[in-house]
């Protein structure tokens, strides 16, 4: 409501922070309404999926960091395909652990196998990064060998925590989502 008020500044402090997300700021009564906004709220719209996600900033203490976070975290798709173009995004993600779903995009089984993958990242939004590897693309090979895999052990999972490089893999006979949950949370504990 207020331009001026210490919530907007640390707005455009954590619009200053990701340059490449486009920022607006709005006091238009018209436009809150349009938008169904009644407090101070950070409303990242996701042009990937037509969503929404809404941070009230009046109900606790939200600073810059925080609101970076939230976007940084929704911003992301609920899958998002690695290659040159989400390398930045994927790095820069505050979750510091990525799951990698390896498999050739080319296979008939290829969208069952995303469908499953993407409702069981729904369960781990905000803690694990879901991550596309086409095991086709060239670039890519070096991630495959990374984790010490062969085209031979594909589909596989990858799990993989940032900050010390922990990891462990799962090679798939069939992706499940609860083959997936069960190897995010045994790696989790």
């Amino acid at each position: 409501q207020e331009p001026e008020s210490p919530e907007a500044s640390q707005f455009r402090l954590a619009a200053g922070r990701i340059p490449e997300v486009p920022f607006g700021l709005s006091t238009s009564a018209a436009v809150l309404s349009h938008y169904g906004v009644a407090a101070n709220t950070v409303t990242l719209f996701r042009r990937v999926d037509n969503d929404r996600r809404d941070l009230d900033i009046n109900s606790k203490e939200v600073d810059a960091e925080k609101m970076t976070r939230f976007i940084r975290t929704n911003e992301l798709r609920l899958v998002t395909e690695y290659n040159p173009v989400t390398t930045i995004g994927v790095m820069q993600s505050s979750l510091q652990l990525h799951l990698l779903l390896i498999t050739d995009k080319m296979s008939p089984k290829h969208p069952e196998r995303m469908r499953r993958y993407r409702a069981a990242a729904e369960l781990f939004k905000g803690k694990i990064l879901f991550i596309l590897i086409d095991s086709n693309l060239k670039s890519n090979e070096r991630i495959v060998s990374f984790f010490k895999l062969k085209k031979s052990q594909l589909p596989a999972l990858a799990i993989f925590h940032a900050p010390d490089e922990e990891q462990d893999v799962l090679a798939l006979d069939e992706v499940s989502v609860e083959r997936i949950q069960d190897f995010c949370n045994r790696f989790l504990q």
